[in-house]
């Protein structure tokens, strides 16, 4: 998302507006656990400030398809984010060149970089809250501890106890 900051810089205008709708293609989802990404919108402004730096304030909106963690089905999972910081800072903090900004400031990777901050640790679709956990044999287990001893054991402290006198 390159965005054209000619009329900005040479002081014509006071902000260049960001209209932007993105649709990303699979390649640029590979590595991430987001199954679909269409039209993202990106609204906002960029601005110039006293000392020549470049400050964007923008939200990114839109709907990510992520594997429910169940069923492994694609949920739609809603985000948005708002941004706002020197253009140079953020891009320094995601280790990415500022290419020496002459006309044009590629805004995509600070875009990129909040939108894979969003993505859930896990999401469960609807139709798998209520889906049975158990089968012939088998059964979801949780990270809860599951409170079971052994039967050789238990007789084995039953006997230490009658020893001890305690009931």
């Amino acid at each position: 998302m390159k965005i054209d900051i000619t009329r900005l810089k040479s002081g014509v205008d006071q902000e260049v507006q960001i209209h932007e709708k993105k649709t990303f293609s699979k390649e640029e989802l590979n590595g991430t656990s987001i199954i679909e990404l269409n039209d993202v919108n990106v609204e906002g402004i960029i601005t110039k400030n006293n000392i020549d730096d470049y400050i964007l304030d923008c939200i990114v909106t839109g709907n990510m398809v992520l594997p429910c963690a169940i069923t492994l089905k694609p949920v739609t999972y809603p985000f948005s984010v708002s941004i706002e910081g020197n253009t140079r800072e953020l891009l320094e903090e995601l280790n990415e060149n500022d290419k020496k900004m002459e006309n044009t400031i590629d805004i995509f990777p600070i875009i990129w970089e909040n939108i894979l901050v969003e993505i859930p640790s896990r999401v469960v679709s609807e139709d798998a809250e209520n889906l049975s956990l158990e089968g012939n044999g088998w059964k979801l287990c949780t990270e809860e501890p599951i409170e079971k001893i052994n039967p050789e054991l238990q007789k084995l402290s039953d006997l230490l106890n009658e020893k001890r006198g305690v009931d």
